[in-house]
């Protein structure tokens, strides 16, 4: 089956009420804006692929990362609101993974390139900050905490120039992985 086909499989369900109960909202792609389908969202099943789901309309806000499984509660379990806005599928990928990240933003400062996870740069690189980026390859999550912790932002190829243009405005990142195919 070509990648093209396993993320036309990817699906995601949303519930307005806890143990997937309610109103339901069905997602196999991004939707930038989920407002008029659910008045609020406590559980959801994502059955194939991965999705970062927003509490934002238009993929902005706080982040959070969902791969196939049942998530009966997850509001409680993740510290979340009842307000996801938009979902972003995260598409399936199967090369290698290939990303620059600088310590200040316009890729000044130091430059490491990554072609793994790194769960502390200050520990690995010994730099105290990352601002910008270029993802090469490879889909990745950044982290706000050493060791994959804290708030989250989900990179696609391209390059990022500044996090606090993006609405990251004074948040650091010191961890980063791979989103793997394990997912799907």
């Amino acid at each position: 089956m070509t990648s093209t086909n396993m993320n036309m499989m990817s699906r995601i369900i949303f519930y307005e009420d806890r143990n997937f109960q309610g109103r339901s909202y069905e997602c196999m792609s991004d939707c930038p804006d989920m407002s008029s389908y659910l008045s609020r969202c406590h559980s959801c099943r994502v059955e194939r692929g991965c999705f970062m789901v927003y509490d934002r309309t238009n993929f902005m806000g706080n982040q959070y990362f969902m791969r196939r499984g049942e998530y009966a509660d997850y509001m409680s379990m993740m510290g979340m609101s009842d307000c996801i806005r938009s979902c972003r599928m995260i598409p399936m990928y199967r090369g290698s993974y290939r990303m620059r990240i600088y310590e200040r933003e316009n890729f000044g400062g130091q430059m490491y390139e990554l072609m793994d996870d790194c769960d502390n740069i200050m520990d690995r690189y010994r730099m105290s900050n990352c601002m910008s980026c270029n993802v090469m390859e490879g889909h990745w999550l950044m982290y706000e905490q050493a060791h994959y912790r804290g708030r989250m932002m989900y990179f696609r190829p391209g390059e990022y120039r500044s996090f606090s243009n993006m609405g990251m405005s004074g948040m650091r990142f010191m961890s980063m992985r791979r989103i793997m195919d394990s997912c799907y």
